[in-house]
């Protein structure tokens, strides 16, 4: 047999190999750490309590009240929603026309009438300079496209010979805002305007965007701009596209270019918009992997509607049973979980949905959800718990009015009985069930077990 120092051919050959195998599963891990949302983000966003109009002060409190008390538990994000461009922004919806404050290359600029940190020039690097000291992220919302007002002064793109006329596609326009146009992806220049305002958004900070009016209707060439744009700003940021319902057939692509994307339009406190997320959450389930998320939308809880979009200063129209299944699904589906509510408003009742590592757990960390049955009223899901034989099982009552008697099998989970039971809502063992969970459920709610195998 042939040798090289002592050493076969055919064992040097079988070390090759090894070390080859070793460097590739180094290099899967390290580029699993570089995932940007290797779980669901979760996080504060104003829209549902501020609408276009929150201020600094307000952004404050609540990343103050989100350091404090939320972060411990995997709260991280604090997102400044939609037109702090606008100086005038009010409640319920937007002025027509509004003049934005935006820099001499036609990029958005914040408002110094509600963010009076972003003075000479700063944008929102003073913010976001506060939110990080205290251990959280910071993001932004963006329109698609490149402002009107940038297009009528015809003002130029930074870094380059182009200007907004140029780029711009002034049939391209959101159907309920008239703030910006289009960026047509076919002149060039097109993607020169994405990455000149990704340039500005990484001076600033920026670690999350949510981007409106991309993906309902689908405008997939300028995802994919804003998508590079952010890989060549040089910082990690995360990408949510909304508003939903994204289509399903563009989810490999939508997987290509972004973190998180919306499944459903706008998502608010009453029963019917909830009742309508589960055949969404169904259809969207095998599409959730680490990195990237498909999104049910905000939570609308606690105090909204402080100067918000839909309705008056509210406690959420939610009853607490509702509640409970609005967490449980989005949890047991692995939605992105954005707080809408005013954080320093919250109550007892609602801090403690916030804080209950045992459901956020289910969101966080495991595999293989997906929904079990759907009978009538009654529907199930489940999920794996990592690194274990444990299942979690969530239990859900659509039903107006009757409390409902649910039973799952233990061979339906592909478990054998006896198993150990334990309410999550309750943090509460409830003992050992052989063959099966019988368990019942308050009309409009839901129960959320971890079924352990003796």
């Amino acid at each position: 047999m042939a040798t090289w120092r002592g050493i076969s051919i055919a064992s040097l050959f079988l070390i090759v190999l090894g070390l080859a195998a070793s460097r590739a599963t180094a290099a899967d891990a390290q580029s699993k750490t570089k995932l940007l949302a290797p779980t669901p983000p979760m996080g504060w966003n104003s829209w549902d309590c501020y609408g276009p109009s929150v201020t600094e002060k307000e952004v404050k409190a609540n990343a103050d009240y989100m350091a404090r008390y939320l972060a411990k538990h995997g709260w991280q994000y604090v997102v400044v929603d939609i037109q702090w461009s606008e100086p005038d922004a009010g409640a319920h919806g937007y002025r027509p026309n509004a003049e934005l404050v935006m820099d001499e290359y036609g990029r958005l600029t914040p408002a110094l009438n509600r963010f009076p940190s972003a003075a000479n020039g700063r944008g929102f690097k003073p913010l976001a300079d506060y939110i990080h000291k205290l251990g959280l992220k910071f993001g932004i919302h963006i329109m698609r496209g490149i402002p009107r007002q940038a297009v009528a002064k015809n003002l130029p793109v930074q870094g380059t010979n182009f200007r907004a006329g140029d780029v711009a596609n002034p049939k391209s326009i959101c159907a309920w805002l008239t703030d910006m146009y289009g960026v047509d992806m076919t002149k060039p220049g097109g993607q020169a305007y994405y990455d000149s305002i990704l340039k500005l958004y990484a001076q600033w900070g920026v670690d999350y965007i949510k981007a409106d009016d991309m993906s309902s209707p689908y405008h997939g060439d300028e995802i994919a701009a804003l998508s590079q744009a952010i890989k060549k700003c040089g910082r990690p940021i995360v990408l949510s596209l909304s508003p939903g319902p994204a289509p399903l057939e563009q989810a490999e692509d939508l997987k290509k270019h972004a973190q998180l994307w919306r499944i459903s339009d706008d998502f608010w406190d009453n029963w019917k918009s909830l009742k309508a997320q589960f055949s969404l959450c169904r259809a969207w389930a095998p599409y959730s992997v680490p990195g990237h998320w498909p999104d049910a939308d905000m939570l609308p809880l606690g105090r909204i509607a402080i100067r918000g979009e839909r309705g008056n200063n509210r406690f959420t129209n939610f009853t607490q049973d509702e509640q409970f299944t609005h967490l449980t699904l989005w949890c047991i589906f692995r939605s992105p979980l954005m707080f809408g509510g005013d954080l320093p408003s919250n109550d007892a009742f609602t801090l403690s949905l916030l804080t209950n590592d045992e459901v956020l757990a289910v969101d966080q960390h495991s595999t293989g959800n997906h929904e079990l049955f759907a009978e009538g009223n009654q529907v199930a899901w489940v999920a794996s718990v990592p690194n274990s034989r444990d299942q979690y099982l969530a239990l859900l009552n659509l039903d107006d009015h009757a409390p409902a008697t649910m039973r799952v099998k233990w061979t339906q989970l592909n478990l054998r009985g006896p198993c150990a039971v334990r309410d999550l809502w309750q943090h509460k063992d409830l003992g050992n069930a052989d063959g099966e969970l019988s368990a019942e459920v308050r009309p409009h709610g839901a129960r959320l077990f971890r079924i352990h195998p003796d």
